[in-house]
């Protein structure tokens, strides 16, 4: 049992890595401080169920001291890093306008990536992303808000653009998203409105690349596209974003002349660059950082000169390591194993290998691809695997149960439970995202670098 004096672990972010970090460290006579900007363990790769109406915020986002509550030796700090000293060893966390100082003898620092427009900040007002719960509850009020305001229109033109839905992206997020846009039109909404037909709903996938999920074998990029296209899905693949507003999108395709997109709703799901953190322990530890802002670890995930602190999950550079949450899942926890084997008294450091266990990707309801190495799965098999994967990984028993019966009723089914909407969804999320930027501003300029 960890005591007042037992090895000090902070760990920042409860992504999952720094859920796996903690679970890790359980028996380990260390007292574990998580701190954390949101209360909650999000499982981001169901946001997409979230903002279509598939499953519930809570369903994917349980709290993290109820997740952490068998673990006698953790305590969970609300708060956002404003401070780190690297030579006293200290952290500073801030929520509001209260601010605590949390000193640690290991710090593991899990803070994940965020939602890059390929320095196109000004998209993001007119085209959201999708890392956390408000973008997912602001992309909801959005695309049902939209087939909304298309029954209110009399002017086809204005009604067409309101059922256009534009996805910019076409890695595994888009491509379930645009899957799922069309179950929604196809199957979910299709008697439940009197001047319009939801199923006239056009959703269109965008992607500077030429091909749908970049990382997956060709064989199942070519199924996957194939899906698409059976679904109703419009591909627009070698085709650049050059300009988003209110309206739509202009484009520029890699031959021919720009074309203009009216589309009302539009989605990002295109790049992501890691915490700011991340180049202020790399500016004061002198590790190198790449153009997303993940720093350039040591072979074992700590930071040059400084041992004690493990950089984690998508903000670590390490061997070209994707931005997995398998890769998290493992990162964290070799982190939290190293911290034991020190305090057992080994001092030689483990390099940390990935073990890559394959990639899947659901396109529709029994419509799925995996890439398991020397296996591959698709369709209805894919689907099945897909379904237990994610309820597998989904955590607490509670979430797993809520999730499997929101899943039979929207996909055995043809029901949304999850379709309330605000307008303080979409209106009040533009103000946080203004707020939350000049604070992250203020608090770059206030980090200390020793």
């Amino acid at each position: 049992m960890a005591t007042e004096t037992s090895h000090r672990v902070v760990i920042v972010g409860c992504g999952f890595a720094g859920l796996s970090a903690t679970y890790a460290l359980r028996r380990a006579p260390v007292t574990v401080t998580i701190i954390d900007r949101t209360n909650h363990h999000l499982f981001q790769p169901l946001l997409y169920q979230v903002a279509t109406g598939v499953l519930s915020e809570g369903d994917i986002a349980p709290p993290i001291r109820e997740v952490v509550s068998g673990q006698s030796n953790v305590r969970v700090l609300l708060g956002e890093i404003v401070d780190v000293d690297l030579g006293a060893r200290v952290v500073r966390a801030s929520v509001m306008d209260q601010s605590v100082t949390v000193q640690y003898d290991s710090l593991v620092v899990a803070t994940g990536a965020t939602q890059s427009y390929f320095g196109h900040p000004e998209f993001a007002e007119h085209a959201p992303g999708m890392k956390t719960i408000d973008d997912a509850l602001e992309l909801r009020g959005r695309i049902f808000g939209a087939f909304e305001m298309a029954e209110r229109e009399s002017d086809p033109e204005r009604r067409r653009a309101w059922l256009t839905f534009a996805i910019v992206g076409a890695g595994p997020t888009g491509v379930e998203l645009a899957g799922q846009l069309i179950e929604l039109s196809r199957r979910s909404l299709r008697h439940n409105f009197t001047n319009i037909d939801p199923r006239d709903a056009r959703v269109v996938l965008i992607d500077a690349l030429k091909t749908v999920l970049p990382p997956f074998h060709p064989s199942l990029r070519e199924r996957a596209a194939r899906d698409l296209r059976e679904l109703g899905v419009e591909l627009q693949l070698g085709t650049r974003v050059t300009g988003v507003d209110a309206i739509g999108l202009d484009l520029q395709p890699s031959e021919g002349p720009p074309v203009r997109l009216e589309a009302r709703t539009k989605i990002w799901a295109a790049g992501v660059e890691a915490s700011p953190l991340g180049r202020l322990l790399a500016a004061a530890t002198g590790a190198a950082v790449d153009r997303s802002g993940r720093i350039a670890v040591l072979s074992d995930c700590t930071l040059p000169r400084h041992p004690e602190v493990f950089v984690v999950g998508d903000l670590m550079k390490l061997n070209n390591y994707p931005g997995l949450a398998e890769v998290a899942m493992q990162s964290g926890w070799h982190a939290a194993r190293t911290i034991v084997r020190r305090l057992r008294g080994s001092s030689e450091p483990r390099p940390f290998v990935y073990r890559d266990f394959g990639s899947l990707a659901t396109i529709a309801r029994f419509r799925a691809v995996a890439d398991l190495g020397r296996f591959r799965l698709t369709g209805a098999l894919g689907w099945i695997f897909w379904l237990v994967v994610h309820l597998t990984f989904l955590t607490g028993f509670k979430n797993r149960v809520a999730a499997l019966m929101n899943w039979g009723v929207a996909f055995l089914g043809r029901s949304r439970r999850q379709r309330t909407i605000t307008i303080q969804q979409v209106v009040a999320q533009k103000v946080l995202a203004t707020t939350a930027l000049t604070h992250r501003a203020q608090d770059a300029d206030r980090v200390s670098v020793p």
